[in-house]
């Protein structure tokens, strides 16, 4: 470090001495450029602020953290409803239909439909739904073991409903006759006009007659490791019957008799296939939380990956099994069990059959629900309420002539209407609406590492608000797990919330920030709050960066008998060209300033953006100097 500058008229610029001619001029150097604005303004065409705003809520669930560039529309975690444009609403109703009346401990493994009815059974006991009274009835029927699968089929001109139970199946035609057959059957499935089914060890068969069954074709996989059986699309383009294992699909061929290695080439994982369903152009294959979208077609085959497990995934809490996927008119649905689960051992790896590498499978833990794929988006339909709770198994049916998906959680089961079409909040007035709903945005950070963030307004933009339809605004700062309320909406129109609160308007430092929205209504189903935009706006300030301009004085008033400190004015333009050219940053001091923790030296580049300079032998002038920290 130099020797402090304790005289007027001088600098020390990389360790050297100059006489300058006038004052140091100090200024803040760190301030962003003016916003030019092409076309028409927008909210963010403030000069001295940003600005983010949600309103299009499309993108759906599954972003945790974004910047000013990444798309608005996402979102971290919402149980509201997200479809529309403009519209931010509470969940749809779900509706929890009667007590069984079944004792004990016990899971609904399967439903189905039958003659415009619903079936479940509990346990090993199958009762028949009563959509007028809301009530299960008496038991139809007891099987011989708890239900794995059903499925509603029509075989030689005659109706059926079947539940397999591992150790055989039980079928009806009319829900007052049940017939138990022996025939080990874990799943079903109708093709080619024949009941299909296969055993927990992977022995399939076939029936034409409805009790009469033929040995078919066996898997090449141990016992156990079947996981769905479905008819569905081959790369040729023709509808085979394929069987969903551990190991991945296998195909089936006629002639001869067998099942042989299909594709997509899964990863080893116990829940392959445990959710698997044709629905639009596609079949899907569950794997935990994974989703593969398959296309097969014309001696080709396209997979995507689409599943809630995508980009952050889903909340800790939120986290499960996919154990059925059913396709609605306008989504995909997958029900996630997201109760406690032991880690699993498989004998098989990644590599498949033959390998003998030890993989261990975690399963998560959350809440159960449902969640809806539209092509696009995930989005919430349905959020169970205890975490110890299972989910067992979902049917999308229009039994009662009403559209619904209907599914088992903790021992009950629930229903839920389905939209027949595209359905604008803003024209229909006939939503069933759930009490509550939840929304989380992502954590914003500012897109910039070197500057401080100041959050200025939250506006919020609500339509439908009464003192019964509400909605809670509430913040959290710098990844905090708590929120500070700002206030209840209870009114429509737009809000305006300032940091950190209206009395002293002053702003809040943040490096990042997320909101968080509660809508609520009345005693009223069809009534909801409506959200139609969030807009923040915050300041970016760069960190603290100075610089300073002053003009070296190289002429014979600056310098005494033709040198300053030792050196002439030649050599002092030489020591400055070499200060301006340097690859590092150089010294600058201006005063006698030691105290701790600013001693008032800096480390700078160096311009020169302009000066005279006299002619002719003699040399001299004036150079102006601008430094500044980087």
């Amino acid at each position: 470090m130099p020797g402090r500058i304790v005289n007027a008229g001088e600098v020390s610029l990389n360790g050297i001495l100059f006489p300058i001619l006038g004052r140091v001029q100090p200024m803040l150097t760190s301030v962003y450029p003016e916003k030019i604005v092409i076309g028409d303004v927008s909210p963010d065409s403030q000069p001295r602020a940003s600005v983010v705003s949600w309103h299009d809520w499309r993108g759906g669930i599954g972003i945790e953290r974004m910047t000013e560039r990444d798309a608005a529309d996402r979102t971290w975690w919402s149980t509201c409803t997200t479809r529309f444009d403009c519209h931010l609403l509470l969940p749809p109703l779900a509706t929890i239909t009667a007590t069984s009346g079944v004792s004990g401990v016990f899971t609904i493994g399967a439903m189905g439909d039958l003659a415009n009815e619903i079936y479940a059974a509990f346990g090993t006991a199958v009762r028949k739904y009563n959509n007028v009274t809301d009530s299960w009835g008496s038991t139809l029927a007891t099987l011989p073991a708890g239900a794995t699968d059903a499925i509603s089929f029509r075989l030689g001109a005659v109706d059926y409903l079947a539940f397999a139970t591992t150790v055989g199946y039980t079928y009806t035609s009319d829900g007052i006759t049940w017939t138990d057959d022996t025939k080990d059957t874990k799943f079903l499935a109708f093709w080619d006009a024949r009941l299909w089914g296969i055993d927990n060890a992977g022995q399939l068969w076939r029936s034409t007659a409805i009790g009469v069954e033929t040995d078919d074709a066996t898997l090449p996989v141990p016992s156990g490791y079947v996981n769905a059986l479905i008819a569905a699309r081959n790369a040729a383009g023709n509808i085979v019957l394929y069987a969903m294992t551990r190991v991945g699909p296998f195909q089936h061929a006629a002639t001869p008799a067998t099942f042989e290695v299909a594709e997509p080439a899964l990863p080893t994982h116990p829940d392959n296939g445990i959710g698997v369903t044709r629905w639009r152009d596609s079949v899907f294959i569950s794997a935990g939380l994974a989703v593969y979208a398959v296309i097969n077609g014309t001696n080709s085959q396209v997979v995507t990956l689409v599943g809630p497990d995508l980009d952050h995934g889903l909340p800790t809490n939120q986290q499960g099994t996919i154990v059925r996927l059913t396709g609605s008119q306008n989504d995909l649905l997958a029900l996630i069990d997201g109760t406690t689960a032991a880690a699993e051992v498989d004998m098989f790896d990644s590599g498949g059959l033959g390998s003998h590498v030890a993989s261990v499978i975690n399963v998560d833990t959350g809440y159960s629900e449902i969640l809806g794929w539209n092509g696009k988006s995930w989005e919430t339909k349905w959020l169970g309420a205890a975490s110890t709770a299972a989910a067992d198994y979902m049917l999308v049916s229009s039994a009662y002539s009403e559209y619904r998906v209907w599914w088992a959680h903790n021992q009950r089961v629930y229903w839920m209407a389905q939209q027949r079409g595209i359905v604008n909040p803003d024209q229909v007035t006939s939503f069933a609406f759930a009490a509550s709903g939840e929304h989380i945005t992502p954590w914003l950070t500012p897109d910039a590492k070197d500057a401080d963030a100041l959050a200025l307004q939250l506006h919020a933009e609500v339509q439908r608000a009464t003192a019964d339809e509400t909605v809670v605004v509430e913040y959290a700062l710098n990844y905090a797990t708590t929120y500070t309320n700002f206030g209840t909406i209870t009114t429509n129109g737009l809000t305006t919330y300032s940091f950190p609160d209206s009395t002293t308007p002053s702003g809040s430092a943040f490096r990042s920030i997320r909101f968080r929205l509660t809508l609520a209504r009345g005693t009223v189903n069809t009534n909801s709050p409506d959200v139609v935009s969030l807009t923040f706006v915050y300041r970016k300030k760069l960190k603290p960066r100075w610089g300073a301009t002053f003009v070296i004085d190289l002429s014979g008033e600056g310098l005494f008998g033709g040198e300053y400190k030792g050196l002439t004015a030649r050599q002092l333009q030489n020591e400055l060209v070499t200060a301006a050219e340097s690859n590092v940053l150089v010294e600058f001091v201006f005063h006698d300033d030691t105290t701790a923790g600013n001693p008032r030296n800096y480390y700078v580049d160096v311009r020169l953006p302009g000066g005279s300079e006299e002619t002719g032998r003699t040399f001299g002038g004036h150079v102006t100097v601008m430094v500044e920290e980087p």
